[in-house]
Formats: C-alpha cells, sequence, structure tokens
C-alpha cells in the first residue's frame, strides 16, 4: 500500500495482527534495551559479589523502564503507530515521560559510579571518563531548566505543527531518531528533578517542584489544541488506511486526549516520589542532628566530670 507524500511506504504490518504473525521488533530499540539490561545486570551482580547492597526497588523501577520502551518499539505498536496517530501518541507520551522517570529511579548512573573499577593512578578508565562527563560544561547546560524546559515543550510544538514530522516520518532512520531524541529529552527533563542520580544541578525540592510543573501546561494545552482541531494537522495521518475503519479527526481527537491524559498521570508519579524523597532527607538530617547533639552532650558531660575532678583535687 502506497502512502507516499503522507508516511513511510510499507506494506502495513496492522493488517495481518490476526493471523498469528510475530510482532516485527525495531532492531535499534531491542539491542539497545538487551544492551542496557545487561549491563544494568553486570552492575547488581558486581555489587552483590563483594557483599554491597543494591534497593530491589531500584532494580525493579529499571526493568520496568526498559520494558516499556520495549513495548511501544518493539511489539506491534510501532507497527500501528505509523498509520494511527493515537497509537504514536501512546509511543510518545510513553517513552517521553513514563519510560525516563521508570529508568531514572532505577538509578543507573549511581550503580556505574559503584560497579565500575577505579583505574590505577594517572589513567583513565570508564568511571572517571563518567565523573568528567558529569562535571562537564555540556553537562551543565543540557540538564539546566533554562535548557530541559524550552526543548521539552518545542518538542512538541515544533516537531507536530511544521512539516518536521512528516519529514521524520518519510523514513525508518527519521522516526528512530525522532524517538531516540524523545527519550532523551525525557531522560534530561526529569533527571535534575528526580534527583535520585548525582548530576551537575540539584536544586532543593521545591525548585524541582516548579520545574515539573512548568512544562505541564504547555504539554496540556498540546492536546487540548489537538482535540479542538476542525481538521486533521498532520499529513501522515491524513489518510489512514481504510481497513482500519478509522476516522482521520477523530484519531486525532484520541491523541490530543492521550496527550493531555499524559500531562497529568507522570506529573502525580514524580511528585509522590519528589515528597517521599524529601520525607526521608528531612529524616536523615533529624537523624544527623540528634548524632550532633549527642556528642556535644557527652563533650559537656567528659568536661563537667572534669571539672569536678579538679575541684576534688584541689580539697585533697
Amino acid at each position: 500500500m502506497d502512502h507516499s507524500g503522507h508516511g513511510m511506504n510499507m506494506d502495513l504490518p496492522p493488517f495481518t495482527l490476526g493471523r498469528g504473525l510475530e510482532p516485527s521488533a525495531d532492531p535499534f530499540f531491542l539491542i539497545g534495551c538487551l544492551v542496557a539490561l545487561a549491563l544494568y545486570g553486570w552492575g547488581v551482580a558486581r555489587l552483590v559479589r563483594r557483599g554491597d547492597k543494591w534497593p530491589v526497588g531500584r532494580t525493579v523501577s529499571f526493568v520496568l523502564g526498559v520494558l516499556t520502551v520495549l513495548l511501544v518499539m518493539c511489539t506491534k505498536l510501532n507497527d500501528y503507530g505509523m498509520v494511527m496517530f493515537s497509537v504514536h501518541m501512546v509511543q510518545h507520551m510513553v517513552i517521553s515521560m513514563l519510560s525516563p522517570i521508570l529508568l531514572l529511579l532505577g538509578a543507573p548512573i549511581t550503580l556505574a559510579l559503584r560497579a565500575l573499577p577505579v583505574a590505577a593512578r594517572g589513567s583513565k578508565g570508564p568511571r572517571e571518563w563518567l565523573l568528567w562527563l558529569l562535571h562537564s560544561r555540556y553537562m551543565r547546560i543540557i540538564t539546566h531548566p533554562a535548557f530541559t524546559i524550552p526543548l521539552f515543550i518545542a518538542s512538541l510544538y515544533a516537531l507536530y505543527f511544521t512539516p518536521l514530522f512528516d519529514t521524520l516520518m518519510g523514513s525508518k532512520a527519521g522516526h528512530i531518531g525522532m524517538m531516540v531524541h524523545f527519550l532523551a529529552v525525557g531522560l534530561v527533563f526529569f533527571w535534575p528533578i528526580m534527583g535520585v542520580d548525582p548530576g551537575p544541578h540539584r536544586p532543593g525540592y521545591v525548585m524541582r517542584m516548579l520545574e515539573l510543573f512548568a512544562g505541564m501546561p504547555f504539554h496540556a494545552f498540546f492536546g487540548i489544541a489537538l482535540m479542538m482541531a476542525t481538521q486533521p494537522m498532520i499529513g501522515t495521518y491524513m489518510h489512514p488506511p481504510a481497513s482500519l475503519g478509522i476516522d482521520a479527526l477523530q484519531d486525532q481527537e484520541a491523541a490530543g486526549g492521550i496527550a493531555w491524559a499524559f500531562s497529568e498521570i507522570p506529573s502525580v508519579v514524580v511528585l509522590v516520589a519528589l515528597l517521599f524523597q524529601w520525607r526521608k532527607s528531612e529524616e536523615r538530617e533529624a537523624r544527623r542532628k540528634d548524632r550532633a547533639a549527642d556528642r556535644d552532650g557527652d563533650k559537656e558531660l567528659e568536661e563537667y566530670n572534669a571539672y569536678l575532678a579538679s575541684l576534688a583535687a584541689r580539697g585533697r
């Protein structure tokens, strides 16, 4: 079936779903996800072998994050996403908002810094290069709110409301590049906000919440704009295959509703995680102050006992 001018030319697998064919996995994302799981598993195994502990919750979160990427890029969802705007929007929202949150909660950078061996003096190994990257000027720029928030917003409006989207959808490399971009934007946007891994920017909890909610209204407005449009706005999805039995405008309204809903769901997940981290931080600070007070109290008691002992000695 020819979709020239409206997207990628392909004999679309969605029509063969009922015939029991295997899902077509995107090799780029399939290999990337398997490598990510292998490296994370190696890091956890290395810590366990030397007697260190790694929270099970972090491992579960990271694995779920990788599985969400596999779900949207290595199953029939990816095929449907080529011809249905609503399914594509599910892919976009998951890989740019849900997957990054789960991956970041897995603290992969912290795991790497603990698992990678320290290089010999005078040389640099993977751990040293990772530390250099974390403290580099480049990383400070791309994780700064002045960069991440506009990038997060532009990834919606500058992509979907210009011919750029149709251009990228016109080739397999363009489609892969677009999805990688969505994942990367989500990671750099949520990384400073989540605050699990070390990074160049570690704002306070109130500032993190402000950063979180700064971009979400624009996300919601984007979804509303799609829902309220009176005609299809994306060339790729203007003429869906007749065998799917869908209307392009209704499919676009569904895509807008998905975008609008996803501006709320991840926000709640991140907010709950931030409040939990905040409470744990306050508890650690309270314990630190208690220990300091105990040390000061012991010191005062020792000084008082020494004073009494000196008085007793003078009396003798």
